[in-house]
Parts: C-alpha cells; structure tokens; sequence
C-alpha cells in the first residue's frame, strides 16, 4: 500500500485490505461490524466532508446492512443441505399466501422448478390413510388439531411407527420400491385429510412416509429410466412391506411409472427454508 495510512484516500478498503486471518467481532471475515482492521478514517457516525465521501459511505453502510441480513427481497435463494452422497444444488424459493376456499386458506410456494400447493383440511373430512388409530397417544384428529403430528409416534392396525428426528431424518438416503395412491379419491363426494391435516390432492407433488418427519421435503429418482422429481411427505405410509414410499397419481405419472403402478427409487432428504 502506498504512503502512510494517514494520507490513503478514502475510498473505502477492500476486503483483501484486512490482515490475513483477521477476525472482526462475531467471527468471520465480516462479523457484525464489517469494520476493516486498519481503517483509521471517520467512523460511519462522523458526517463525510465532501459529496464522493458521501457515496462511499452509503455504499458501505449497504454493504454492512446486506450482510447483517437487514436487507431483504421478495424472493429467498438459499441453499439447501443434503446428506452424504445426495446431490448439492441452490433453490430460488418463494412463498405467497392467497385466500381459498377450504380450510383457512392455502399457501403456494415454488422449489425450483416444482411448485407446491399447501392447503388446510376441514377436521370434519376423512384421512386418506383411515388406518391411522392413534398420533403420539392420541386420536388422529385430535393430535392434528394440537399441532403434535410432525415426529409423534403413531399405531397402525396395532402396530407402533416412530418416526425419525428433524435432526436424524437430514441424512436420510434409501433405495427402494415406490408405488402410488389416492387417485381413487377423485371420484369420491368431498375431500380426504393428509396425516398432517393438509388437503390431500392426488394430483398435487405429495407423498407418503412411514418415518420423515411431517411436512418433509425428498427428491425421488426413479432408477429405472432416469427422471427426477422433488416432493412435498405430507402423509403416512405405505403401509405394505417392502415398499419405502407412496407418491400421488401425479406424481408417478411424472416420474414415469403410474401404469406400472411401482418402481425401484432412490429418495433423499432435502431441507429448504421455508
């Protein structure tokens, strides 16, 4: 750098400007303070002398809000985590609230490409999985209506699933056979209840787990031609052996094996922010 600190301009320094390895306050090249650690020019309190002293400063009070977070858009971009193994990728998420009709309204929301339809199911309608007995110690409504749905243990016909922690359920990775359900209910008077008390809509990119925790996130592959898909677990089951997850009509039908009726997959756990 040249001459004295003293007699530098004062265009504000850059961050290849800091001393190697300095750490400002909160850890991290920025910290909270983003203050550059040789800088002995005015503080961001002081009034700038002239009108170029101005922009600087502006530009670097920006720089310090954007980094704090205290600047935000309409649209979050955020990357998601993935276990070992899964595949790494950014998602543009956006998220907006209209009025409807069922329930106390519904929430629509876009993960790259695939956008998701959420909304609340009156208590009054049947579960799509009626098999359901208890929710963590409860009957299935009830543990809707109290919010103790996401990882409570459940019975089925007698037996007991737990299902696994947020924290477990991050590096969940598995291959096997899914098949599809639901489309049935097309034809029937009224709507069906999701485990989670969602609108079941089987043409919706829904799913069914035994163990995630509900609502979840997966991208499921079909290993038999290719083609990929990511899914909102918004339900329970299948309840049959040897098969690891139920899909909507829609979404088999996207990935390729709704005539077939199964197929061999590989479903990962994603997390987006929501």
């Amino acid at each position: 750098m040249r001459g004295n600190l003293r007699e530098m301009d004062r265009s504000p320094p850059s961050v290849t400007d800091l001393p190697e390895n300095s750490v400002t306050p909160g850890g991290g090249p920025f910290g909270t303070a983003l203050a550059p650690a040789r800088s002995k020019g005015p503080s961001l309190g002081e009034m700038p002398a002239k009108r170029s002293d101005a922009f600087w400063y502006a530009c670097w009070a920006c720089l310090i809000l954007a980094s704090l977070g205290l600047l935000s858009c309409g649209t979050l971009s955020t990357a998601y985590k993935v276990s070992k193994g899964t595949v790494k990728g950014t998602y543009k998420i956006t998220k907006w609230t209209v009025k409807g009709t069922i329930g106390t309204g519904k929430v629509i929301y876009r993960v790259g490409e695939f956008t998701f339809t959420v909304m609340t199911a009156p208590l009054n309608w049947p579960l799509i999985r009626g098999e359901i007995e208890t929710i963590d110690g409860l009957p299935p409504k009830e543990a809707i209506k109290r919010g103790r749905v996401k990882n409570s243990p459940y019975v089925v016909r007698g037996k007991r699933y737990v299902p696994m922690s947020v924290k477990a359920a991050r590096n969940y990775r598995e291959k096997g056979i899914a098949s599809w359900y639901g489309y049935e209910t097309l034809k029937k008077k009224g709507g069906h209840m999701t485990a989670n008390g969602e609108v079941f809509d089987p043409l919706g990119l829904n799913a069914a787990h035994k163990y995630l925790p509900l609502p979840s996130h997966v991208k499921v592959t079909n290993l038999e031609n290719g083609r990929s898909i990511l899914l909102r677990v918004n339900d329970r089951g299948p309840f049959v052996k040897g098969r690891i997850i139920d899909l909507s009509a829609g979404a088999a039908k996207k990935l390729g094996f709704y005539e077939k009726g199964t197929a061999r997959v590989l479903v990962e756990m994603i997390e987006v922010a929501m």
